[in-house]
């Protein structure tokens, strides 16, 4: 059953992406997808929370709250003004990015789980678990709002603790 909040998400873009802001912008339906999101969490040992630039970041720091861990932020490539560590991605659209963490962002041996607000590739989350790894850190899960299927999300899938707010139809 998808939850009623996944109404308030616009479909009507003129983009290849869909506009989650409302869906932010309604508190009660914003609590209950960060309260959904947790909840398939509680279980799972983690020490942070890390949130890919810029949604991942709202929703990453509402559940990293909700959940009582700490929230790292993955940025955008070069915005970060200190020692970084970064990988290079192609987004859903074509465009060359790229995702950096601070190289003291955790210590090595953490736990962390992974949010962003929508996965359409799957190539900026392993661009982010790439950043997480070679800081010796470990995924303990994926959480997002949707997951678009294909190759690359089936594989981040099998391998990892998925968990989408808007799942299968």
């Amino acid at each position: 059953m998808i939850p009623k909040y996944i109404e308030l998400i616009d479909r009507e873009t003129n983009g290849q992406r869909y506009d989650v802001t409302p869906l932010f912008a309604d508190y009660e339906s914003f609590s209950a997808l960060v309260g959904d999101i947790a909840s398939a969490f509680e279980t799972i040992e983690f020490d942070y929370v890390a949130g890919i630039d810029a949604l991942g970041f709202i929703l990453g720091a509402a559940i990293a709250i909700e959940l009582k861990r700490g929230f790292i932020p993955l940025r955008k490539g070069g915005k970060l003004p200190v020692e970084k560590n970064s990988v290079s991605f192609v987004d859903y659209s074509g465009t060359q990015k790229a995702l950096e963490l601070r190289v003291d962002a955790f210590p090595a041996g953490a736990k962390i789980l992974l949010v962003d607000e929508w996965i359409e590739t799957g190539t900026q989350v392993h661009a982010a678990i790439a950043l997480i790894e070679a800081q010796q850190g470990e995924v303990g899960g994926v959480a997002t709002i949707r997951v678009d299927d294909n190759e690359s999300t089936r594989r981040l899938k099998e391998r990892y603790k998925c968990y989408q707010a808007w799942g299968e139809e």
